[in-house]
């Protein structure tokens, strides 16, 4: 191929906006390279960066404003043989900077190519992380209390592997990019431009003056040494390709009937330490005993090790579209501090609901069905109150049946805490 530009759809940048030059540059350098358009991916940003991926006769991806490397990174990943590049503006740079840093420390063999003319010229002029502190931009004096990026450093420093600046307006513009691509692993192409729709209109920029301003700077002309290290790509799949052992799915094959399976909806309030998530899990495995379909959804404390304090569990019949409780048939309310957390419930529970409560736990007034129990007559630890709590529903069939309970504990323990767990859910049975 000749080039590879769509001629349906030609450049429509300002007249002497830097852009059209590097899709010219683009363009050569894809010629150069000899690549495959198949083979070949245009991800692109939002802004006048984001036109490059109608521009050529490629495959193209169009994503949100900052975005754009998550694609190519996905992209990369999935095809490894593709050849990925990314165009971006200074303004999406700014609005994707977590993804720039995470693409230099991963080291994916894709080539980002920044054009930056120091301003979100599609919108009205305003001022990004490369405006100069001294410009006039759209956005009054809000870039003199800045700092401008120099993405060239920051990329050093997250580990970007190879690492480039030039003028946009550079002869050899292609050469650069070509260097780029070639090089396995992720690549930064630094481009200075002029943006003269909004940009040089307030400020006095030429192409003499971009190139004063690359030689002011640290020169950038291609492989960091320092980070040089394997694409990420072939190290996830060398790593994958070594892992040989995976845990093995959990499977509970149906074993008994329920004569009348309906279904039944689950909520567990206890408190940190009192294993509300493992009896969730010894419920939802007894009702897969049965051929139930059975989902558990708990709550999340921001300290982790603190232990959830709520545990909601729906059995079903069909098949579960939503993991919601609606309307609970059985609650466990084993510490104030859960019963707070859903109190709100209470008023709306049916008198069928049946209501199981620990003795010291005040619950709002409800019409439900309440069964009271005093764990420590039975000398039961507050750590197995909810254990327990399943011995006393499979006493009165509500849920599961005994058989149930116990294929449930052996299945979720092993052999010597099962022995304990099935000790402890006795005391509750024939009460």
């Amino acid at each position: 191929m000749n080039s590879f530009l769509n001629v349906n759809r030609p450049p429509v940048f300002c007249p002497g906006c830097t852009h059209e030059k590097i899709t010219q540059g683009l363009d050569k350098a894809l010629v150069q390279l000899g690549l495959r358009p198949d083979k070949t991916v245009i991800v692109s940003d939002i802004g006048c960066s984001g036109l490059f991926d109608t521009f050529f006769n490629v495959h193209a991806l169009h994503g949100l404003h900052g975005r754009a490397l998550t694609y190519a990174f996905g992209l990369k990943l999935a095809n490894p043989e593709l050849n990925v590049i990314v165009t971006m503006g200074d303004g999406g740079l700014g609005i994707g900077g977590a993804h720039v840093l995470a693409s230099c420390r991963k080291n994916p063999d894709i080539t980002l190519i920044v054009l930056n003319n120091f301003n979100f010229g599609m919108t009205g002029g305003q001022y990004s992380v490369t405006t100069p502190a001294d410009a006039i931009t759209g956005s009054e004096f809000l870039n003199r209390a800045e700092i401008p990026l120099d993405i060239c450093a920051v990329a050093e420093s997250a580990g970007a592997t190879w690492i480039d600046r030039c003028s946009g307006q550079d002869s050899d513009l292609a050469e650069h990019i070509v260097k780029a691509v070639r090089h396995k692993g992720f690549s930064v192409v630094e481009t200075l431009g002029l943006c003269t729709g909004r940009y040089t209109k307030r400020n006095k920029l030429t192409p003499k003056i971009l190139d004063q301003m690359i030689a002011d700077l640290p020169v950038r002309n291609g492989l960091v040494e320092k980070n040089a290290r394997p694409e990420y790509g072939e190290l996830y799949r060398k790593f994958a390709a070594e892992k040989t052992h995976f845990p093995e799915p959990v499977t509970i094959e149906k074993r008994f009937s329920l004569e009348k399976p309906e279904p039944q909806e689950v909520v567990i309030l206890g408190s940190a330490g009192m294993r509300i998530v493992t009896a969730g899990d010894i419920v939802c495995y007894a009702g897969l005993s049965a051929g139930m379909n059975v989902s558990m959804k708990n709550d999340y404390n921001i300290t982790v090790l603190r232990g959830q304090s709520v545990s909601e569990i729906l059995i079903s019949p069909e098949k579960i579209g939503y993991a919601g409780i609606k309307a609970p048939t059985v609650v466990l309310a084993l510490s104030e501090e859960g019963v707070q957390r859903r109190k709100n419930i209470f008023k709306t529970l049916s008198p069928s609901t049946f209501v199981l409560k620990e003795k010291s736990v005040e619950i709002p007034d409800t019409g439900a069905e309440v069964h009271e129990i005093d764990f420590k007559s039975y000398k039961i630890s507050k750590p197995d109150w909810a254990l327990a709590s399943l011995g006393f529903l499979a006493d009165k069939e509500k849920l599961f049946t005994s058989e149930m309970l116990q294929f449930a504990i052996r299945s979720r323990f092993n052999e010597k805490v099962s022995a304990s767990a099935l000790e402890t859910v006795a005391k509750l049975m024939g009460n």
